[in-house]
């Protein structure tokens, strides 16, 4: 670890990842000058607020803000689902495909559902990459339920059906009395 990598953990800061493309600009700091030179007089060092406030429009670090909001994601290992809400999941994507078996009939019955599914971490710079993700939820008309895909199209999404944890809908409130 080195001198500037310590500092920034003394000082509660996060490490720098190490495939930040201008790590080595950044490492080099503020341009230094002879004390009284022509240049030093004409431009007297800047305190680090100033300086950051004046480069902060143009992003010259593009990607370091991104790299930092990332780090604050917090991701979770993929839940299995017990047999019991398996077979319960099924029974309501049963149900929302007997609703959208074609599109005459998901244009008539137009089911308003609620799905939450699991989103694989996607930053290759994060340890949750392969192993995490974030569970979301996305609300809208089922349009289609495809078996053979294994996929649910609710809204402008195609979700598939091996990362949803969960559909809730005023529908499967009514239709729990009408199914044994």
């Amino acid at each position: 670890m080195n001198k500037k990598d310590e500092n920034a953990s003394a000082l509660g800061c996060m490490p720098m990842p190490a495939a930040f493309p201008y790590r080595a600009v950044f490492l080099q700091g503020k341009p230094k000058h002879e004390k009284y030179d022509a240049f030093w007089r004409k431009h007297p060092p800047m305190d680090t607020v100033r300086r950051a406030k004046i480069f902060a429009p143009f992003d010259a670090l593009a990607g370091f803000g991104d790299c930092i909001a990332g780090k604050e994601i917090e991701y979770q290992e993929k839940r299995s689902l017990s047999e019991g809400e398996k077979e319960e999941l099924d029974r309501r994507i049963a149900i929302l495909r007997g609703l959208t078996i074609n599109g005459k009939e998901a244009r008539k019955n137009r089911p308003e559902i609620t799905v939450r599914y699991f989103v694989p971490c996607r930053d290759p710079n994060s340890s949750a990459y392969g192993s995490g993700g974030t569970y979301e939820s996305v609300s809208g008309i089922c349009q289609k339920v495809d078996i053979v895909s294994r996929t649910i199209a609710v809204g402008d999404r195609v979700l598939a059906i091996d990362d949803i944890a969960g559909i809730t809908s005023e529908l499967f409130e009514h239709t729990d009395d009408a199914i044994p």
